[in-house]
């Protein structure tokens, strides 16, 4: 029993190995690279994207704390429940995979730098990138989750646009326009990162 005790307290407070920057840097140099190496197949085959960013970017995403703060009060039992959620977080990630796809296909010939990172205790580290697009320098910045020992991408920020709060409000007037029914709102909802980001 002592053993087994020390075993799941080593567990509960061990943190990811990798540094911040490191994760984010393999993550976005793996999807980049990938873009790059079928950027002739995706002209002609536009929904390869989709395969390409469930692959190499969808097992890095946090989609339940990304649904929470979505959904924001919407994730409560008063306003949802359990099986709604799980049905918004399974329509939420299709999404993401498009909006993400879409958005990293356009920066996938670019350049970019990381920033320097100062760790903080934080338990959401952030990790910020410049896509140097035709001179223009976009940040994107990461927020992160420590997700079982591996970080996770639980929200992100586009040039100083909070996409997890704009894809909330977004998620908040689809309520409204239906009535209230959330049944209809999760189905009928489809968040849209370029108009979020171009607000």
């Amino acid at each position: 029993a002592s053993i087994l005790s020390t075993m799941i307290a080593s567990t509960a407070f061990a943190a990811p190995a990798e540094a911040p920057p490191a994760f984010v840097k393999k993550v976005a140099d793996g999807l980049i690279a990938r873009l790059k190496a079928d950027s002739s197949k995706l002209q002609s085959n536009p929904a390869l994207v989709k395969t390409i960013v469930r692959q190499n970017l969808d097992p890095y995403i946090d989609s339940q704390a990304f649904t929470r703060i979505v959904m924001g009060t919407y994730a409560t039992n008063q306003y949802s429940s359990a099986a709604q959620r799980a049905q918004f977080e399974k329509n939420f990630r299709e999404t993401l995979i498009e909006n993400y796809g879409s958005a990293f296909a356009k920066f996938s010939n670019q350049t970019y730098t990381l920033r320097p990172y100062k760790a903080t205790n934080s338990k959401n580290p952030v990790v910020t990138i410049d896509f140097n697009n035709k001179g223009e320098k976009i940040p994107v910045s990461f927020q992160l989750a420590d997700k079982g020992n591996q970080w996770k991408v639980r929200n992100i920020n586009v040039s100083g646009i909070d996409l997890g709060l704009q894809f909330r409000n977004q998620f908040a007037a689809t309520v409204k326009r239906n009535g209230g029914n959330i049944d209809k709102a999760i189905a009928n909802f489809k968040p849209d990162a370029e108009a979020a980001v171009n607000k």
